[in-house]
């Protein structure tokens, strides 16, 4: 099986089991979002700035492996014309349930975002890509495809897994792995991540993510670090994870 059909099957079950990434927004969230009322997060514990988006009503908005019903239905609620593509269909289904709920209209794609995107050159205004490329073994391509799929002065917001946390087990106290961390080329590791169910991750450097936005063509704007909310890491605020804003 393809490490990308083992993470869509993973993370289909995670959210079976009540992920909390997979947890759709609740009407009166919505509501609020209509209200002016909202945040969203691209990495796992700091909002992103209202100032990073600019204006959303009428724009084109995609979200880049943003299923779940969390981001996508607060960009509807705001005015944009949304589109989403995930590889799980549970995290596309909560995108329709959200949007027959409360009324709007989304173009849900179930799709490999290690393809080429299923999109027209410039077809939209801005790309939200929370933390999900550290399921993806190759990552520079996705930027070059953000870059194509995004008009003349696009934005792209991703929030990114800095690579660190991957040496250690599941305890964050023990150092087991080296980097980068690679499942596919790494037999204990391989064994250790279908035994703990953590999907087929990797790590990557900063050169690749960073770097990549910047090969690809991007300007990169801001950008700021979080930590993942849980665990010894956290508990020593131990920055894990950035988010970028970049423009093409």
């Amino acid at each position: 099986m393809r490490y990308q059909d083992i993470n869509a099957k993973t993370i289909d079950a995670w959210c079976e089991s009540g992920w909390e990434w997979g947890k759709a927004i609740s009407h009166e969230e919505f509501n609020a979002a209509q209200n002016g009322q909202w945040d969203v997060l691209l990495t796992p514990t700091k909002y992103v700035p209202h100032e990073w988006f600019g204006e959303l009503k009428g724009k084109d908005v995609l979200g880049l492996a943003s299923g779940g019903g969390q981001q996508i239905p607060i960009f509807s609620a705001l005015g944009a014309k949304c589109t989403v593509l995930d590889y799980s269909g549970n995290q596309c289904e909560s995108e329709r349930m959200v949007a027959k709920r409360e009324g709007y209209t989304v173009n849900v794609i179930q799709a490999d975002m290690t393809k080429r995107l299923p999109f027209e050159d410039g077809a939209f205004d801005l790309i939200f890509h929370p933390v999900s490329n550290c399921y993806v073994e190759d990552v520079k391509p996705i930027f070059k495809e953000c870059y194509r799929v995004l008009k003349k002065g696009g934005i792209l917001l991703c929030g990114l897994n800095n690579g660190f946390a991957y040496i250690f087990d599941e305890t964050e106290t023990n150092m087991k792995y080296r980097l980068p961390f690679n499942p596919l080329k790494d037999p204990v590791a391989y064994e250790d991540s279908i035994k703990n169910n953590w999907g087929i991750a990797f790590s990557h450097t900063l050169e690749e993510q960073i770097g990549g936005q910047l090969e690809a063509g991007f300007t990169l704007t801001d950008l700021y670090e979080d930590t993942s909310k849980y665990g010894v890491l956290h508990d020593y605020n131990v920055p894990t994870f950035l988010a970028t804003r970049a423009v093409k």
